[in-house]
């Protein structure tokens, strides 16, 4: 006898409700869902840049950047071991050239004391090697040659970093399900479905926004010639008049400190108020302590924003950046601040803007390959098999319900590859339901009777179905992690529809053609 647990048919009704609950959102205007209470679902399927527009961009990391930044640590690695209180190791023309650093000792009998001072910077990789390799020669000359592997680790390690930051900033902006991967050594894909405004998004991940505070070389002021004084550097003013400042080299406070930033007004004016954390705020506030009455420069990408006089110590942590800045400009800074400073420089090596009618269009063919696709299984279904293919047509309706539910819950993005994997769905889908009424045809042409031969077709291919979709899964499941962008795409409805088309066809279909038999009770069985 055709059985249908009432546990069942609860389990059955519970996800079709919520399958069309979840669905409904996205045949309905933003601006009509807003007006519908909370507790009702209002996540729609996001669409990628394929369907809705936006901008492909692709960065490169500045490697020139990244490894002389390391050589400048290094050297100043060199100098801080070599130079210990009351202790020194005489050396001179410590430089660094050619991806090597360079000195040259004063005294031989030093040698074997700089060889063990410096052995702290040859730690041993994973690989058995060194990551600096120290050489001193007989007369003195000295090297400390960084490994190509520890240089491709920190470039490696600076792309890892951009993309964190790249990705921080673009969230700020709003933007809806953006794609931001690494792509090859020092390169890092970003796509920006639905940008209204590409240009000030390449401004915003153009910027470095490497924010640090120096205080002026008030000395430089009887320097002719245009000469800049040892321990200090010439760096141009974004203010319109005020062409250039010489400022120590030494950081007071450095941005990495910062906590927070926000663009404010003052006087009228719009500013970025920042916050420090607490070691930020230590170090600014004994910085200003100690030089009340000189001028400071903020400075942000090698430029000084603003130049101000310290009036009085500042020990809240708390600071104001103007310059001239319009209400855009001011937000935009305080965004960058927030994110953090890029490692290095990014260089946009790609850009391509995919306009809003080629995503209508995309999306109008996507809609008409996958009505084609409904209606044509669907006539195949309803000849092929009557009534029972009936069934089948809506458990595959319900399918598509599912899929959608799910997406839009898991906030995924919808792309062509995406439509694509649904409109494969559609006709495999029907598989199952395929293999069942052949199932049942044969137990007929066994003279079974009618509810016998629809039970045993039921639970004889299910073994057939579930071996079937877990080879299918498994290759979408790889997809899914070894793909990416389009392919993860087309993996993921591939593999939502694998599962909800198991789900229609054992257990609605079933308990739609239950219902049906112990109602009609049919002497025979034609499909």
């Amino acid at each position: 006898m055709l059985k249908f647990p009432t546990w069942k048919i609860i389990v059955v009704a519970f996800v079709c409700a919520f399958g069309i609950l979840y669905t409904l959102p996205n045949f309905v205007s933003k601006s009509a869902l807003e007006g519908l209470p909370d507790w009702l679902p209002s996540k729609q399927v996001s669409l990628g840049l394929d369907l809705q527009g936006g901008s492909h961009l692709l960065l490169q990391v500045d490697a020139e950047v990244v490894t002389t930044k390391m050589m400048e640590s290094l050297v100043d690695a060199v100098r801080d071991n070599l130079r210990e209180q009351g202790d020194n190791v005489g050396y001179k023309d410590l430089r660094h050239e050619n991806n090597v650093v360079s000195f040259v000792l004063r005294d031989m009998a030093d040698e074997e004391k700089a060889r063990e001072r410096l052995s702290v910077l040859s730690n041993i990789m994973p690989n058995g090697q060194r990551d600096n390799v120290l050489s001193i020669d007989d007369d003195g000359s000295a090297t400390l040659t960084p490994s190509d592997q520890s240089i491709t680790q920190r470039i490696s390690s600076a792309v890892d970093q951009s993309i964190e930051i790249v990705r921080r900033r673009v969230d700020e902006t709003g933007v809806n399900e953006p794609s931001i991967q690494r792509q090859g050594a020092d390169r890092v894909l970003v796509q920006l479905p639905g940008v209204d405004d590409p240009d000030r998004i390449k401004r915003l991940l153009g910027e470095t926004a490497q924010l640090t505070f120096h205080l002026l070389d008030v000395s430089a002021t009887n320097v002719s010639g245009g000469r800049v004084p040892p321990g200090s550097k010439r760096l141009r003013s974004v203010e319109e008049g005020d062409p250039s400042y010489i400022v120590k080299n030494r950081v007071m406070v450095s941005g990495e400190n910062l906590e927070d930033a926000q663009a404010t007004f003052q006087n009228g004016q719009p500013v970025v108020s920042i916050r420090f954390d607490g070691l930020g705020a230590k170090q600014f506030g004994r910085a200003t302590s100690d030089n009340v009455g000189r001028p400071f420069a903020i400075v942000l990408d090698n430029e000084v924003v603003s130049a101000p006089r310290i009036n009085e110590p500042i020990l809240g942590g708390s600071a104001v950046i103007s310059g001239g800045f319009n209400v855009q400009g001011a937000q935009d800074l305080a965004l960058l601040l927030r994110a953090g400073a890029l490692p290095a420089p990014l260089t946009i090596l790609e850009e391509r803007s995919v306009g809003p009618d080629l995503g209508a269009d995309s999306i109008a063919a996507g809609k008409v390959a996958g009505i084609i696709g409904i209606v044509a299984v669907a006539f195949f279904m309803i000849a092929t098999y009557g009534l029972f293919g009936m069934v089948a047509n809506v458990a595959l309706a319900m399918n598509m319900f599912l899929i959608m539910a799910v997406l839009s819950i898991l906030g995924a993005t919808l792309t062509l590859p995406g439509i694509a994997g649904i409109v494969l769905t559609i006709g495999m889908a029907v598989d199952a339901n395929v293999l069942i009424f052949e199932r049942i045809r044969e137990e007929l042409r066994t003279g079974k009777t009618p509810f016998n031969a629809v039970e045993s077709g039921f639970n004889r291919a299910f073994t057939t179905i579930i071996d079937a979709n877990v080879t299918t899964g498994i290759a979408a499941t790889i997809l899914f992690v070894m793909g990416s962008g389009p392919v993860k795409g087309f993996a993921v409805t591939l593999l939502i529809g694998i599962i909800s088309s198991m789900f229609t066809a054992i257990m609605l279909s079933r308990m739609l053609i239950s219902f049906w038999m112990q109602r009609k009770r049919p002497k025979t069985l034609e499909i």
